[in-house]
C-alpha cells in the first residue's frame, strides 16, 4: 500500500476530487495554506495499491495545472519593496508526495 500525499490549488480542488472519485479512489481533502503566497490549497490524501499509484497521479495531472498570476512584490520575499510593482509568478499545478503505508484500515 502507498499513500500519496498531493497538495493542490484550490481553483483546481473540485475537478481533482470529482475525477478521483469517478476512478474509484477514495480521497481525504483537508484544508491547507502554501508557504510562498499564503494562498490556499487541498491536501488530498490517497491510499492505493502500488500498482495503482501512477493512475492515481495522471488523474491529478490532468485536473490540476500551473498558471501565471501578478502578485505584489512584497508577496515574494524581497527585501527591496520600495517602488512595489507586480511579479508574475507561477501557482498550482500539484505537489505529490509517495510514502509507504505498513496499515491501513477503514472502519
Amino acid at each position: 500500500m502507498k499513500l500519496i500525499y498531493a497538495v493542490i490549488n484550490n481553483d483546481d480542488s473540485h475537478a481533482v476530487s470529482t475525477e478521483l472519485t469517478k476512478q474509484g479512489f477514495s480521497a481525504t481533502k483537508l484544508a491547507s495554506t502554501g508557504g510562498f503566497l499564503m494562498s490556499g490549497n487541498t491536501t488530498f490524501l490517497i491510499c492505493v495499491e502500488e500498482q495503482r499509484v501512477d493512475a492515481a497521479i495522471d488523474v491529478i495531472r490532468e485536473c490540476s495545472r500551473k498558471r501565471k498570476q501578478f502578485v505584489p512584490s512584497a508577496a515574494t520575499g524581497r527585501s527591496d519593496t520600495s517602488g512595489s510593482y507586480p511579479v508574475e509568478v507561477s501557482v498550482g499545478g500539484a505537489t505529490i508526495f509517495v510514502t509507504d503505508i505498513e496499515r491501513f484500515e477503514k472502519l
